[in-house]
């Protein structure tokens, strides 16, 4: 069986960059929507499927931040997965 290559170190920092700014993007809309909207009843669901969303991404970071010290443990650092917020705008090519 072929193994998978597996990220780069700049595969993870893009991830990374990419991954905090939609879920920076995920939990302004949800608070802009319990804003606007009742907190509970069925009003309430898309702004909690929104932070749902960021959960799930938080999820992800984490496993990815730990796949990323096992794999680059020489060069990982805790703000690939987790950048500043000045670091954090996506590159649009």
């Amino acid at each position: 069986m072929t193994k998978k290559p597996r990220f780069t170190h700049d595969e993870h920092a893009d991830m990374g960059r990419t991954l905090a700014a939609i879920r920076d993007e995920l939990t302004r809309r949800s608070v802009q929507l319990k804003g606007a909207y009742p907190r509970s009843g069925p009003d309430a669901t898309p702004a909690q499927k929104l932070a749902d969303a960021a959960r799930a991404i938080d999820q992800a970071r984490s496993a990815l931040e730990g796949a990323l010290f096992r794999e680059h443990p020489d060069t990982a650092e805790t703000t690939v997965y987790y950048p500043h917020p000045e670091d954090r705008k996506v590159s649009r090519e």
